[in-house]
């Protein structure tokens, strides 16, 4: 069975290009706009990983971590943060809410499949 993985960026070229990469590995691909779509769109199904933005509007990429930290259903899915932010401190914040990546755009498609790869849950 297909592994579930959601991106969540309000960039549709890197969702586009996040979701070809990972289909392309096989995962079925969930898309979301922003955190508060992502939260939408988390109804029960099992997603076995997260690519999520930092910046976003309505509902940026920490918040979203945060709030998926608190369902029960994806409080184990590990989250990988996808995002142009280098900077420490956001990174320890991150790291802080429950993010177990972080890869910095521009980005290779292979080293986000290889982060992918290692912290995709059975």
């Amino acid at each position: 069975m297909a592994k579930t993985i959601m991106i969540v960026d309000d960039s549709a070229s890197i969702r586009t290009v996040v979701g070809i990469a990972l289909r392309g590995e096989g995962y079925t691909v969930i898309e979301a706009i922003n955190g508060q779509d992502a939260i939408d769109k988390l109804t029960g199904q099992k997603v076995n990983l997260i690519i999520s933005d930092v910046n976003m509007p309505i509902m940026d990429g920490i918040t979203f971590v945060k709030n998926v930290k608190t369902m029960s259903a994806y409080r184990f899915t590990p989250i990988i943060m996808l995002t142009t932010e280098s900077d420490e401190s956001k990174k320890r914040e991150g790291q802080a809410a429950g993010a177990k990546a972080w890869v910095v755009k521009p980005f290779k498609p292979e080293q986000m499949l290889g982060a992918v790869q290692r912290l995709c849950l059975p």
